[in-house]
């Protein structure tokens, strides 16, 4: 479910749950959980050190996924998709850890990983007033926007000297509010254990987003301080018997970004604009990556964990944009919109009932205008037009030398100071990098910039320079020296003096199209941003001042709350059950004959008489989750470790923009099938007895 990426938010959501009775939707912020719907509807109060020890054992993978901390030694949980991007870095032509697994036997054996950055919330810390305070009454747009971006690097750059922590000042309901989140960094990480993908995604692409599932999708990394496995101050502990059907469940985690709170003329505008572009990008990469996989075993080694992500994508996507097009939901959207246009003048708010009308109408304005600009902002400052991690990576040595000439509260919010060991760490990954692959990615996504904006285009001139598509990618990809990470170093240390005199191609490249980028980057944040930003700031008081303040923010690939019940689902006149079995799995390959993706690993075969096989595999619950979630610990009533978020079936696929309970579930890897799995199918009794250690 790696829809690391898309996520009607907080008010609006929260105004449908009012209307509709559903109390287990909501991404609830760890300094504002739920207490009193608990109580209410659960009988269930929380306590402030089950919260923190859940909030701190909770982790985020930088590489777009969730975990948990599960032993006292530093072992963190998550998927096997979640990993599988250090999976295929750390796989040689003749290991391929992604395909086959990996399980280290002692400590000598567990593999470093590249580029890997886990990140713990630690305290949150409100700062709205601080930032609110910096803009101004009477500022025009851009004025506005470089006040309170000076503003948030300003607080973060402080307290991150202060404390040693990374520090982000999150956005929340779309500018209402701001806090500070501190993190604890761990870059010293390391891999542990992976299944198969065989049974990680057993079922593979057919069986994404649906249910019934059987996948043992999970990954375990260990953490490192100083050269030692870290002790984190929480972590949770796996109950080997997990849940049953009925439970009350809760899901930490770190979902992506979700549009609940968006008006519906900018909900038009992802359904019309941003969503059909975004599909054209994913169907062409998908295709050239499979073609270019399909051609040996060693492309498809090289190109298997990209290749699954567009595929994830597009299938997320795809559904997402099915609600979009469905007139009953934006109908829905809109009378909730209206009535809170009602409510405020029920309660005589007529000012506020102004001001709100106008926020609408002013973000239906700004959303017209934007479609003048999303495709280029999309194609050169989101770097669409360029698909390689070598432009990339000159790209960020551009702006990096630059950007640090100037004080840290005029830099652009990725290059602040606060931020700028993750940066590093990106930017000097020793990960390997493919030119023949890179030179494929490149020369389409060349051959796109030329067939959106025609040949004559003066920036399809400038990338091009006078050749094809694919000459000038090859070109590129074989003079740059950017693959080398001493290289990098080099030109890094070197300042704005050493890329001004840079003469290798990707770097002139980067240079040559900043400035345009940068451009439309500028017009968009001070004329799309900004005013969306105020607009949607009022529109957020307007939904407090006629429902109550006790809501949730849109996701922000922030630590968040959700609850739940693991419950089963009718469909088509069938009840789908709350889980499915180990046993099952096997049912499932004979179903279809052991083709693949529906073929299970030899070693499952071969320790098959070892396994209950009644023992519950997956399981599905309400819980409200989006991509950014997979890896996210499942955990019961005593915040004890149950289950580990993979997916949400293909009804899920709307929680994006609204919530239902109908028929949508997450899907969980069941806390007994793992322990039963590393017990008797990969002879990994160290690893859990340690897992299962109180």
């Amino acid at each position: 479910m790696r829809r690391t990426h898309w996520v009607i938010s907080a008010m609006a959501a929260a105004l449908l749950a009012t209307l509709s009775g559903v109390a287990e939707e909501g991404l609830w912020l760890f300094n504002r959980p739920p207490r009193e719907l608990l109580q209410k509807h659960y009988g269930f109060s929380i306590e402030q050190a089950w919260l923190e020890r859940l909030q701190q054992a909770s982790v985020r993978f930088n590489t777009g996924g969730s975990g948990s901390f599960v032993s006292p030694t530093g072992l963190v949980l998550t998927n096997h998709h979640v990993g599988s991007d250090q999976l295929q870095k750390l796989s040689t032509p003749e290991r391929d850890l992604l395909s086959q697994g990996y399980h280290a036997r002692n400590r000598e054996e567990e593999l470093r990983c590249p580029d890997l950055e886990l990140n713990v919330l630690m305290r949150i810390e409100d700062v709205t007033e601080r930032v609110q305070q910096a803009v101004r009454p009477g500022m025009k747009p851009e004025e506005a926007n470089a006040a309170r971006r000076k503003a948030i690097l300003q607080i973060e750059q402080e307290a991150h000297q202060r404390t040693g922590l990374r520090c982000d000042v999150v956005t929340l309901y779309h500018g209402a509010e701001y806090h500070l989140y501190y993190y604890k960094r761990y870059t010293d990480v390391r891999l542990v254990f992976a299944p198969e993908k065989d049974i990680a995604f057993f079922g593979g692409d057919p069986d994404n987003f649906e249910y019934p599932r059987y996948c043992l999708d999970i990954c375990l990394f260990r953490v490192y301080e100083n050269g030692q496995p870290a002790k984190p101050p929480h972590f949770l502990r796996i109950e080997p018997r997990g849940c049953r059907e009925g439970d009350l469940v809760f899901v930490s985690g770190h979902p992506g970004r979700t549009d609940r709170l968006n008006t519906v003329s900018h909900l038009e505008f992802l359904r019309d604009l941003q969503f059909p572009l975004a599909l054209q990008v994913i169907f062409r990469r998908e295709v050239i990556l499979k073609a270019y996989s399909d051609r040996s075993l060693e492309n498809l080694r090289r190109a298997e964990d990209e290749l699954f992500a567009y595929q994830n994508s597009r299938k997320a996507r795809l559904g997402i944009l099915a609600g979009l097009q469905d007139p009953q939901i934006l109908k829905e959207k809109l009378a909730q919109e209206e009535a809170v246009l009602t409510q405020l003048r029920q309660r005589g708010l007529t000012q506020q009932a102004e001001a709100y009308q106008q926020a609408r109408r002013q973000i239906s304005q700004v959303i017209q205008k934007s479609r003048e600009w999303y495709r280029d902002y999309y194609l050169f400052e989101r770097g669409v037009a360029f698909n390689s991690e070598l432009f990339h990576i000159a790209r960020t040595l551009v702006r990096l030398a630059e950007e640090r000439e100037k004080p840290n509260a005029e830099r652009l919010r990725e290059y602040g100071e606060a931020g700028l060991p993750s940066l590093l760490q990106q930017l000097f990954s020793p990960a390997p990098i493919y030119d023949d692959l890179e030179t494929l990615k490149l020369s389409d996504s060349l051959s796109m910039l030329v067939e959106w904006l025609g040949q004559e285009h003066e920036m399809v001139r400038l990338a091009l320079q006078g050749q094809s598509p694919r000459r000038r990618a090859e070109e590129l990809v074989r003079h740059t020296r950017c693959k080398d990470v001493a290289y990098r170093k080099q030109l890094q240390a070197g300042g704005r003096k050493a890329i001004e005199q840079c003469d290798d191609p990707m770097i002139r490249l980067a240079r040559a199209i900043d400035p345009y980028a940068r451009q439309i980057r500028k017009q968009w944040e001070e004329q799309v941003e900004e005013p969306l930003r105020q607009a949607y700031a009022v529109i957020s008081q307007a939904r407090f001042a006629a429902f109550g303040s006790s809501v949730y923010p849109d996701a922000t690939f922030t630590l968040r709350l959700s609850i739940g019940t693991v419950k089963g689902y009718m469909e088509a006149g069938q009840m789908i059950p709350w889980c499915t079995t180990l046993g099952g799995a096997f049912m499932h390959e004979e179903t279809h004959q052991a083709r693949p993706p529906f073929r299970l690993p030899r070693r499952w075969h071969e320790r098959k008489d070892r396994l209950n096989r009644d023992t519950p595999f997956n399981f599905v619950c309400t819980n409200d989750i989006i991509g950014g979630n997979s890896g996210s610990p499942v955990v019961n009533r005593q915040g004890d470790l149950v289950g580990v978020i993979f997916d949400g079936n293909l009804h899920s696929l709307i929680w994006d923009i609204a919530y239902t309970d109908d028929q949508a579930r997450a899907i969980a890897v069941h806390s007994s099938a793992i322990v039963e799995a590393l017990d008797k199918v990969y002879d990994a009794r160290g690893l859990l007895g340690e897992l299962l250690q109180r």
